[in-house]
């Protein structure tokens, strides 16, 4: 009996478990922070290097992450981009809810009984249920607090795990998790609509960069800044 549970752990879980659980967590860092690489991972979760290669290679080999080179927006700088690492359809599955293919197959339904644009209206209806709600909440966002900010902060609470960055002309505005990402990869009109409505309760134009849907590692929409009323007068 002392043999067994010396070799299974304190907490009773196997070597195997234990490994399960430290893939779950790399998955998930990556899915809330996007691509990463193997050192910003190893940071994150309290890893060895060569630990975190360990479960990388494991992942790799099942298909759950990818390696690829960082992406870079505006001017690359000198020397060979980052590698990272980003969740593979494979990987983002064990995140995604079971009613996907319904709500693919009810969509695919709409689509061809009634046409491409009653799926946009659904799309609008959708956004709308939460628009007003987003809109107070960049409204009523604490001092110092960006309206991106308070949008990512918004987004977060449903799910998406937002974030901001700073950017040369304004910031960006990164969704870690989509979860309707699936469903969007065939109906694109679910995207473009939300993007419309970050535009609406911004008022500014927005441009979506990179969609998680469409094999991005992270939804990514260029904000641009704006002058409060006080600004540029002399």
């Amino acid at each position: 009996m002392k043999t067994q549970r010396a070799a299974t752990g304190v907490a009773g879980s196997s070597p195997a478990d234990a490994d399960a659980s430290t893939r779950q967590r790399v998955k998930s860092s990556i899915l809330e922070h996007g691509p990463s690489t193997a050192a910003q991972l190893a940071t994150r979760l309290g890893l060895t290097p060569a630990g975190i290669r360990r479960h990388l290679d494991v992942l790799l080999a099942t298909g759950h992450v990818q390696a690829r080179e960082q992406r870079v927006y505006g001017a690359r700088g000198r020397g060979r981009p980052a590698r990272v690492f980003a969740l593979t359809d494979a990987g983002r599955a064990t995140f995604y809810s079971a009613y996907d293919d319904l709500a693919n197959a009810a969509l695919e339904f709409l689509s061809e009984t009634a046409g491409p644009d009653a799926v946009t209206r659904f799309a609008q209806a959708r956004i709308a249920a939460v628009e007003d709600r987003y809109r107070d909440n960049i409204a009523n966002a604490a001092p110092g607090a960006t309206p991106a900010e308070a949008l990512a902060a918004a987004l977060t609470e449903d799910g998406y795990v937002a974030s901001t960055l700073p950017s040369a002309i304004g910031e960006q505005l990164c969704q870690h998790h989509c979860p309707i990402a699936h469903i969007a990869e065939q109906f694109p009109q679910l995207c473009e609509v939300e993007t419309e409505m970050f535009s609406r309760v911004l008022g500014v134009h927005v441009q979506r960069l990179a969609t998680i849907a469409h094999g991005d590692g992270v939804c990514t929409t260029h904000i641009p800044h704006t002058m409060t009323p006080n600004e540029g007068r002399p």
